[in-house]
């Protein structure tokens, strides 16, 4: 009792942010620039701690701390409800391929960049490029646990997720509309390739939405882009369990004690995807599970935004943009390349 009292307020605090949030993503404009209450609660919640940070009592923190590491783990867990594995079966070989493909190249090249070119500390790296190369800001707060970063490095890779996301909405259907449709050359994308495409490289799960669904009643587009695109997010959990077995490994070479931090909690979003594959839940419970999801995921963004600073990103500089930047533009080229190269080699 006394441990639940310790953190009550915090959560409910952070709960009445999430709220509001949930509220606010309901509205048209909101919807219309595909804002999602986990961006709204992490902005709203950076925006009240850097206005009124000072008035937020002490007897919060400990809740805030609960809502951004304890109910994240629980909710990326339950994430696994919106997937099921023969899901990923229906796009076939070709598009678990490219998926993989990206999610591996893309965290690589980001983590590599960040830390060795443009000077970022390694968990800054990290949860950009898990970010941009998984499934965007889910992504981030599921690798946070193992990094065990801090608030404000985990919003700073959020951010980037939310600007190059919200920028390739607006040009990958350029690309399709004047560029891969219009020729039949090398350049040319059929909508399946297209949707494909989109899943491979595109942040988050909405985004992809937005941008597959330009093709009007041809919905193959669409259900390659989607269907690619849980197959990204599925490849979270096997993508931590490397993570961690490096971070272990890198931690000897370093003469450090640090044991392996198995990600559990990765572990349990496979075994739910796999419950939620036998289909034995109504719809309806799916349903209402995916919004209490939605719900506590909001709840850790917002968490994490009330914990951020704009005086901790100072001293980041242009770092994170640069090493998104470079991530981006593999995504967009290398991504083609890639869908190109394995559907010739399928086909």
């Amino acid at each position: 009792m006394k441990i639940v009292k310790k953190h009550l307020l915090g959560a409910i605090f952070v709960a009445f942010i999430s709220l509001f949030a949930l509220f606010l993503s309901s509205f048209e404009f909101a919807k219309s620039l595909h804002l999602s209450p986990l961006v709204i609660g992490i902005i709203t919640g950076m925006v009240i701690a850097n206005t009124f940070g000072d008035k937020i009592p002490k007897t919060f923190d400990d809740g805030i701390r609960f809502s951004a590491k304890k109910i994240l783990r629980v909710a990326i867990v339950f994430y696994g409800f919106r997937i099921t594995f023969s899901q990923i079966v229906d796009v076939g070989a070709e598009g678990f391929l490219v998926s993989l493909i990206m999610v591996l190249s893309t965290f690589i090249i980001g983590s590599y960049f960040g830390i060795r070119f443009f000077g970022l500390d390694k968990d800054t790296a990290m949860l950009t490029a898990s970010g941009a190369s998984v499934c965007g800001a889910a992504a981030v707060l599921a690798t946070e646990p193992l990094l065990k970063a801090k608030e404000h490095k985990v919003t700073v890779a959020v951010a980037m997720v939310v600007l190059f996301g919200t920028i390739s909405m607006f040009i990958y259907p350029l690309f399709y509309t004047f560029i891969f449709s219009k020729t039949d050359g090398f350049l040319h994308l059929s909508p399946e390739q297209f949707g494909i495409y989109v899943g491979a490289t595109v942040h988050e799960v909405a985004q992809v939405v937005a941008v597959s669904t330009i093709n009007g009643a041809d919905t193959s587009m669409a259900h390659n882009g989607v269907i690619v695109k849980l197959t990204r997010v599925l490849l979270i959990a096997p993508m931590l369990i490397l993570l961690a077995l490096f971070l272990s490994k890198t931690s000897k070479a370093q003469n450090t004690q640090t044991k392996i931090a198995i990600p559990w909690f990765a572990l349990y979003f496979i075994a739910v995807v796999g419950f939620n594959s036998l289909d034995i839940l109504p719809k309806d419970w799916v349903k209402t599970i995916n919004s209490i999801d939605t719900f506590l995921l909001t709840m850790a963004m917002s968490a994490l935004g009330v914990g951020s600073r704009f005086s901790n990103f100072k001293r980041l500089g242009l770092a994170p943009f640069y090493t998104a930047l470079v991530m981006h533009i593999w995504l967009i080229v290398g991504g083609f390349l890639v869908v190109k190269g394995v559907g010739n080699l399928l086909g």
